[in-house]
């Protein structure tokens, strides 16, 4: 039996976004994620016995900022050396031979496959034959997997190839291929890299996407790792080899049924609760998005730096520095539409119908917007940045801002009335 690891999209050193900019955050964890979920992975190849280890391109993250980079890594691989298991590392776009301007002399068990034209390692002993091409450029658009040599008879075949296959849309379309073309090399496994999701995309041949080793941001969330492969004969077994360090979870509230903060508040913690289980003693990083139309719509409008706070100290009380909330969004509506609104003869009603008929006056609008940019004018960059709303206004979209914000405005009234007449009327 052979047993190799396949992984791939590495990024050492990538900062990890979306957290670091806040107070409190884990910035040491953040750091050196990539790293530590690196040094999970060389240890799970000892520990497992592996023959040889393959990393399908992404090793780095682009150039080193110093030689501290190549220094973790040859460490890391030194470790392997002294475990007898032999690497080979093709590199793609983020660690191009143009993209790399520093060098480190690596240990004698790190193959490199060439840049210039696709390359062969045979081991003989296991009876596996790797064929792979590196990116010498940071964006390679021609098919380079027309270009492998063909599969060598009676060995276990493996094309490494760093590429989006015929399109991937979170991705850069490089080194782009069809499934039939890698099939039609012959090989047994495909091992690829660059899209950072796991996917096993055929299984006759095998061609697999190990995703990447740590996710970086919330756009890349849940369990993150390798893979580990078993060839016995003609039968192949792939399994998950999970390695990340800290794990990010989007957890949606559905804030149907909220009636104010409190239920609002009920319903993260419980699902903030139920996070932890599941991320095997990880840290977590979260985003909290509160959705739907709710009662509750007019007390979080305008409040979600406070509902931050409220959160960021269940979080804390949970587990402390294991669970970060990166950040929570409000994307409630309110539970009342525009049309019961004008049904009320009050002054919200008055308001409501005031609102609607603001998007028609221009004069009203150049006004409005030339108030509200001298007023923005003086505000910090920093705070331009963070508030989208103030956006709208320095570009001149006031007409838009003011139709989206309406209906929230409104029903933050509402619930303030609604507090004002006492706890009785709140069924009303």
């Amino acid at each position: 039996m052979v047993r190799f690891i396949h992984a791939a999209d590495i990024h050492l050193d990538s900062p990890l976004k979306g957290l670091a900019r806040y107070e409190g955050a884990p910035v040491e964890q953040l750091r050196n994620a990539t790293r530590n979920a690196f040094s999970a992975l060389v240890t799970r190849a000892i520990e497992e016995q592996v023959d040889f280890v393959v990393i399908a391109g992404d090793l780095y993250d682009g150039d080193w900022r110093d030689y501290n980079t190549g220094l973790f890594f040859c460490r890391e691989m030194g470790r392997l050396h002294e475990a007898g298991i032999p690497v080979y590392v093709l590199y793609g776009n983020h660690d191009a031979q143009s993209e790399i301007t520093r060098q480190l002399r690596l240990p004698g068990n790190v193959h490199e496959f060439p840049g210039k034209a696709p390359g062969s390692f045979v081991l003989e002993h296991a009876g596996v034959a790797l064929h792979g091409q590196s990116f010498r450029t940071a964006a390679v658009h021609e098919n380079l997997a027309v270009g492998y040599p063909a599969a060598i008879p009676g060995f276990f075949n493996i094309g490494v190839l760093h590429t989006a296959l015929d399109g991937h849309a979170a991705h850069d379309p490089y080194a782009p291929c069809s499934l039939d073309e890698l099939a039609a090399r012959g090989y047994d496994y495909w091992a690829l890299g660059h899209v950072h999701e796991h996917a096993i995309r055929r299984t006759a041949p095998w061609v697999v996407y190990p995703g990447n080793l740590q996710g970086r941001h919330i756009r890349e969330t849940g369990e993150r790792g390798a893979v580990l492969v078993s060839v016995d004969g003609s039968r192949v077994k792939v399994e998950r080899l999970a390695v990340d360090v800290l794990r990010w979870h989007h957890l949606e509230i559905d804030g149907a049924g909220a009636v104010c903060l409190e239920d609002v508040l009920e319903a993260i913690h419980r699902g903030l609760a139920g996070i932890l289980p599941r991320n095997e003693g990880r840290a977590a990083a979260v985003r909290v998005t509160v959705r739907g139309s709710c009662r509750a719509h007019g007390e979080l409008f305008g409040l979600e730096n406070q509902l931050r706070a409220e959160v960021l100290a269940q979080a804390n009380a949970l587990a402390g520095a294991d669970l970060w909330v990166e950040k929570v969004c409000v994307e409630t509506s309110p539970a009342l539409s525009p049309e019961e609104l004008m049904a009320r003869s009050d002054a919200l009603a008055d308001l409501q119908d005031l609102l609607a008929h603001v998007g028609g006056d221009a004069e009203l609008i150049e006004g409005l917007t030339e108030e509200l940019q001298e007023l923005i004018g003086k505000c910090p960059r920093e705070v331009l940045e963070r508030v989208p709303a103030l956006e709208a206004v320095r570009t001149g979209r006031v007409r838009e801002l003011v139709d989206s914000v309406a209906p929230s405005l409104l029903a933050r009234l509402a619930c303030e009335r609604v507090a004002e007449r006492g706890p009785a009327s709140r069924g009303d």
